[in-house]
């Protein structure tokens, strides 16, 4: 049995770039949602370093305002943070370059997955941790599952909310420690009602949508599966960085051994169903050994199409050359891979085969100690032989005579080296010039011409050089004995020799298509769109197979060429009839097949585990089949390959059409909800004020009936601008609005929305700060007093009586900021973008008047319209943190023109 006991040079690799001095080390902490306490643990083991007597400094820590988390601030050391400009306000960041001065043993960073702001030397708070960890500074982190970059198409799915903030896996993959926050979802609810994660206002929200228990245990569930994957990876790192050979029975792997046996595929379910019961992962091997070579084409593909299925069940697949015997190859990656469970088939051969070839069963028993092997019969195994494929394949090329006349040149020119050097060494070592013929044989041109040169040199040596010569009569008993074992070892060498240039080829031809196909899938992933995925996989083919290709998928109910390379639209009948038979049959038909040979193109069928997806045609010059079985079995790879990218690309669009269809669906009822709302209540004052006036309008005093014409007409207005927002959301959404660009003056402007906002802004004082210098803009002043009137109306909205409007305007550099500044309660943390979604309300407290919430998504239609960009946010120069402000900053181009006057 072969004993591999040196460690991994990979994992010693890791080992050490984990532990190169210098370096700082990285811990995570990994929580589910906001809210289970990450933070929290995090300044709770700070705390425990500190008292340890590490030097422990906070980067940056975001407490949110919950009281328990700000005590446990209190004693440590806290960097200030740097205010970055922008937009004309100030942001404050992690002063990276100060945590770098100060050089601590331990600084604490949170929100790991955090954008900075513009201007910042990083875009991402990960890549400033990344130059802590090598400046040889440890970094404590919090990071939320949702965050991981791998995972945010299934949380978008499970929680119909597409987080923008990623962090790469190999951050994850890089940390050298992480600790999971874990809380359960009833836990984390109740400290939502209780106030401890949100304000009571963001938390009714929350609870409502993205707390759901169902969402967090699907989260939760996510944080433990990715946190167990990083620690197996790390077990599987240290066992093979200690050379140890395992398996520790830390976690369950099966490991099903395929071969061109017809019950493979039936071993394979098997394996699928041993790995569900035990909730472990599962992998295909085959091991290509010598008699690989020898298989029959039917038996290449069982084994082929045995791999395929195994993919399709989810498991990982491989194939090993073999190093000797099987068993040795199938224990040692079993020990190697930490694999706790072996399923093979039981042999069927006879017990004299097994006496004289051994058996592959018998051994792997004797040899696994500690793995379990499932010994699994045929009964228990039955499986269909391979399907005929209904194609055929081009026949082998017939034998050249070529290598057998080199063979025999090779030994005529070693004849004549020996004849040459025969008088100064004499015919004792002649032999190993035609030795030496024989090998070079051997490995250019195989086994059988290196045959015909041991027959044809020791034909010669025994007629040139053993006496008496010119005969092949032999006179000395012990020239008999020479002559025996010179053919002896020249057989032996030469099929060794052989053998290794089979080897060789085969490792070649493998290592060709491997990385073909690798290349192949990485391009695919890349892929974003339909039109990509269907492109990349029609080059591909084309150049693997040296084919012509065309794509055809189902489209309004037929069968349509979505791509071909090179570049063909159009298939006469017989091949689109073809194409339809192998689409509706899953089987291939056209040129070579058994259906339908008299098709120009051969048509294959592209499927994946949710049935018929497309079909790929082939055509080329060469008459006669296209296909040889090698190809043929590429070609199956190439195609599974990119089924998967198509049926990936149509999953990402049905998940598309589900997330619209829910917003058609959300829209629709906050447009039922507003209309019920925001048209009766206007409608039954103006209802109610009129109806006072005509029937007691006589018998009330002036003032009375002043006052009831005044809300006639105000609530009219409100109800005018609503019906005004309904009408500009439905030209935005339906692209038919035109901005009417032409120099304006943004003083005027803005003086005429605030002349139209009196009414509304009677309340409150107004304090415009507009630069004297702001060039003339190119603008749309309808839709720019519009979009002022609606931010005005915002901030009258949710800004109490008496408190102060400001706007405040200046250009910097090629563009010009207009902002307008309130006193308010601000924006809810999470929401600076989600109030310019259509129908979006923040909820407040009754005192403020209701809104349609179609203000602010009609601003940013507006203001994009006109090439500009608006954002909001809350103010940091305000020292009330109840009421911190809301700032709406309005980015507009400043003209060609202006800047060349300015320059």
């Amino acid at each position: 049995m072969r004993e591999d006991r040196r460690p991994s040079p990979d994992a010693l690799l890791a080992q050490a770039r984990r532990e190169a001095p210098g370096r700082g080390h990285l811990k995570i902490f990994l929580g589910a949602a906001p809210g289970v306490g990450k933070t929290y643990e995090m300044l709770t083991a700070a705390h425990a370093r500190r008292r340890e007597g590490v030097d422990v400094v906070v980067g940056v820590v975001e407490t949110h305002g919950r009281p328990e988390t700000e005590a446990l601030v209190t004693g440590l050391e806290v960097l200030p943070r740097r205010a970055v400009p922008y937009g004309g306000a100030a942001l404050s960041e992690m002063d990276l370059d100060g945590l770098l001065a100060r050089k601590p043993s331990l600084a604490l960073v949170d929100e790991l997955a955090h954008t900075n702001a513009p201007g910042s030397r990083h875009p991402k708070r990960y890549l400033d941790v990344e130059e802590l960890l090598q400046a040889g500074i440890d970094v404590h982190a919090t990071l939320n599952i949702q965050h991981v970059e791998s995972l945010n198409d299934v949380v978008a799915q499970i929680t119909r909310i597409r987080v923008r903030e990623t962090v790469p896996d190999s951050i994850l993959d890089r940390a050298d420690d992480i600790e999971v926050i874990d809380l359960s979802p009833d836990d984390l609810i109740r400290r939502l009602r209780e106030g401890k994660v949100y304000l009571p206002r963001q938390a009714e929200r929350a609870l409502a949508h993205y707390f759901s228990p169902g969402n967090l245990t699907a989260l939760r569930e996510l944080a433990l599966r990715r946190t167990a994957q990083r620690v197996d990876d790390q077990l599987l790192t240290h066992m093979r960085a200690h050379a140890i050979a395992g398996p520790w029975a830390a976690g369950e792997r099966v490991l099903v051994c395929v071969s061109e046996d017809p019950r493979a595929a039936g071993l394979v379910r098997y394996a699928k169903r041993l790995a569900d019961r035990l909730r472990a992962p599962f992998t295909a091997l085959t091991i290509e050994g010598r008699r690989s070579a020898g298989l029959s084409e039917a038996e290449r593909d069982r084994i082929a199409d045995t791999l395929r299925l195994a993919e399709r069940l989810g498991a990982e697949t491989a194939t090993l050359p073999s190093q000797g015997r099987i068993a040795d190859d199938v224990i040692g990656f079993a020990r190697e891979h930490n694999v706790t469970h072996v399923v093979v088939g039981k042999s069927t051969r006879s017990r004299w085969f097994e006496l004289l070839n051994g058996s592959v069963v018998h051994d792997l028993v004797r040899r696994s100690g500690s793995i379990s092997v499932h010994v699994v019969a045929g009964e228990a195994a039955d499986g269909a032989p391979a399907p005929h494929k209904g194609v055929r394949t081009a026949a082998p090329p017939r034998p050249s005579l070529l290598p057998y006349a080199a063979a025999l040149a090779a030994v005529a020119g070693a004849l004549a080296l020996g004849l040459a050097l025969q008088p100064s060494l004499g015919h004792e070592s002649t032999d190993l010039v035609f030795l030496t013929a024989v090998v070079a044989v051997a490995v250019r041109f195989g086994l059988y011409p290196s045959l015909a040169a041991v027959v044809a040199a020791s034909l010669a040596y025994n007629f040139f050089f053993l006496p008496p010569l010119y005969t092949f009569t032999i006179a000395d008993p012990t020239n008999v004995v020479a002559l025996f074992f010179f053919t002896l070892v020249a057989v032996v060498v030469s099929n060794l020799a052989a053998r290794a240039r089979a080897e060789a080829t085969n490792s070649r031809a493998r290592s060709r298509a491997t990385e073909a196909l690798y290349g192949f899938s990485r391009k695919l992933a890349g892929c974003g769109t339909l039109d990509d995925v269907l492109w990349a996989s029609a080059y591909q083919i084309a150049l693997m197979l040296r084919l012509r290709v065309v794509v055809l998928l189902p489209e309004a109910g037929s069968l349509t060429v979505m791509v071909g390379y090179p570049p063909e639209d159009r298939l006469d009948e017989a091949d689109l009839a073809a194409a339809q038979w192998t689409f509706d049959h899953g089987r291939p038909a056209g040129r070579g097949a058994d259906t339908l040979p008299g098709a120009r193109r051969l048509f294959l069928p592209l499927r994946t585990g949710r049935g018929m997806i497309g079909v790929v045609g082939l055509d080329g010059d060469k008459p006669g089949p296209l296909l040889t079985p090698d190809q043929r079995r590429l070609l199956d790879a190439l195609a599974d390959q990119g089924a998967l990218a198509i049926e990936r690309v149509h999953l990402v669009e049905d998940l598309d059409r589900a997330r619209r269809s829910a917003e058609t669906d959300r829209l629709r009822q906050a447009l039922l909800s507003s209309l019920s709302h925001d048209l009766k209540t206007p409608l039954a004052a103006v209802l109610g004020s009129a109806t006072t006036l005509r029937d007691l309008g006589p018998a009330l005093p002036p003032d009375a009936q002043a006052e009831l014409l005044t809300t006639v007409i105000d609530e009219a207005e409100r109800l005018n601008r609503f019906i005004a927002n309904l009408l500009d959301m439905t030209k935005l959404e339906s692209g038919a609005l035109a901005p009417n660009l032409a120099p304006h003056d943004l003083g005027e402007i803005v003086g005429t929305a605030l002349a139209r906002a009196g009414k509304i802004l009677a309340h409150h004082r107004v304090a415009p700060a507009l630069s004297p210098d702001l060039p003339v803009l190119r603008l749309d002043a309808v839709l720019m007093e519009q979009v002022l009137f609606n931010l005005l109306d915002n901030a009258a909205k949710y800004a109490p009586e008496g408190s102060l409007v400001r706007i405040e305007g200046q250009r910097e550099g090629d563009v010009v900021r207009l902002a307008i500044l309130d006193e308010g309660e601000g924006i809810p943390e999470g929401d600076e973008e989600r109030i310019f979604d259509t129908f979006y309300r923040v909820r407040k407290s009754d005192r403020v008047r209701a809104g349609t919430g179609l203000g602010l998504a009609i601003s940013r239609g507006f203001v994009e319209a006109m090439g500009g960009r608006i954002a909001a946010r809350n103010r940091a120069d305000r020292p009330d943190p109840a009421f911190p402000g809301a700032a709406f900053t309005l980015t507009l181009p400043v003209p060609r023109a202006a800047l060349d006057d300015a320059a």
